[in-house]
């Protein structure tokens, strides 16, 4: 199209616009959820029952689950997305279904709930095993360094470039 000035406008409209399937994804995201008031309310007798329950909700959701470790207060799982879902959505639905889980099964001490935040981290392909280790390895890692240091700690290193607001 040429206007009056004689200068070509041109207008993108897709040419037989169609979705591209995605055959081929690794989207690694280490996730962590804290328990409401990071109050330790899972007690070691029901971890691992909690934590296949989170396996099969991520399993359930196109999504395959490599390492998990429930905390008291908080919890480590690594997955590969699909990349039909979004890492909110993925929290999200893990968050709402373990913490009906936990709490329709009796299985904290006392009502359950995870923060209405949640941490995801990226993971390149080459470190899946070193975070798979790490997460498997928090009962050994919690007895030198407390929830608070680790956490602020992964903030550092995987938001390097995040701004400290004191106020």
């Amino acid at each position: 199209m040429v206007t009056g000035d004689d200068t070509l406008v041109a207008t993108l409209l897709p040419y037989n616009y169609f979705n591209l399937k995605i055959e081929y994804h690794n989207l690694y995201t280490h996730f962590i959820l804290i328990s409401q008031n990071r109050i330790p309310l899972i007690p070691e007798i029901h971890r691992a029952r909690i934590e296949k329950y989170i396996t099969g909700i991520v399993n359930n959701n196109d999504s395959r689950l490599y390492s998990i470790y429930a905390n008291p207060e908080h919890a480590h799982f690594l997955v590969s997305r699909s990349p039909k879902i979004s890492e909110e959505t993925l929290a999200t639905i893990v968050a709402d279904s373990s913490s009906r889980f936990i709490n329709e099964n009796n299985l904290a001490a006392g009502v359950f709930a995870w923060q209405q935040s949640a941490s995801a981290f990226s993971v390149s392909k080459s470190d899946v095993d070193k975070v798979c280790r790490y997460i498997i390895n928090q009962p050994v890692h919690h007895k030198k360094v407390s929830f608070a240091e680790e956490y602020d700690e992964l903030i550092r290193h995987y938001q390097k470039t995040l701004k400290w607001e004191i106020s």
